[in-house]
């Protein structure tokens, strides 16, 4: 070979290896270190219109009663979770204790992952862990062939369950439940 290829192979060689290193460092630090979560603003209370005030001659009197609003129906505890119940995920305990996450239609996807829709970084979360998927109108938690296992209402999870309101789903070091 001439000196000329050599050294190009040389040269190709190095890059590789430095390319090799830095990916090396990135997955180390992502490992250690995690991705950010921003925590979703809460939606501003939009004000409502209003309404036109009735015109009424000098010599009426006119009084509005303001009833209080009623409350809220509460999710019944330990009920099957419908999308008309759940709202919203609640980790309870782990390294995220407090954190709201808000439930769409979509599936969430739960693990180490960066690519998870819920994030959980501890040593006992799998990168692709668990998911809760909506079939029809009902949240199905399902184990994704993962090391340590999940647990539904102290169940380990072996094919996909029906989740219930408010019990706790536990995920590596982390537990969470579904609300309204």
């Amino acid at each position: 070979m001439s000196q000329l290829t050599l050294l190009l192979l040389q040269g190709g060689f190095l890059v590789l290896l430095w390319f090799f290193v830095f990916g090396v460092v990135y997955s180390l630090r992502a490992d250690l270190f995690g991705v950010k979560v921003r925590k979703l603003p809460e939606p501003a209370a939009s004000p409502a219109p209003a309404a036109a005030a009735p015109t009424a001659s000098p010599d009426a009197v006119t009084t509005q009663v303001k009833r209080p609003a009623a409350p809220p129906a509460p999710a019944p505890v330990g009920g099957l979770a419908t999308t008309s119940v759940v709202s919203r995920i609640v980790i309870t305990s782990g390294p995220k204790a407090g954190l709201e996450l808000p439930l769409g239609t979509e599936p969430l996807t739960i693990g180490r992952s960066s690519e998870s829709g819920l994030v959980i970084r501890d040593d006992y979360t799998s990168s692709h862990h668990a998911r809760l998927v909506l079939w029809g109108d009902q949240w199905m938690l399902q184990d994704l062939d993962s090391t340590n296992g999940t647990t539904h209402d102290g169940v380990r999870v072996a094919a996909p369950v029906q989740v219930k309101v408010g019990a706790p789903i536990k995920v590596g070091a982390t537990t969470f439940e579904l609300r309204a």
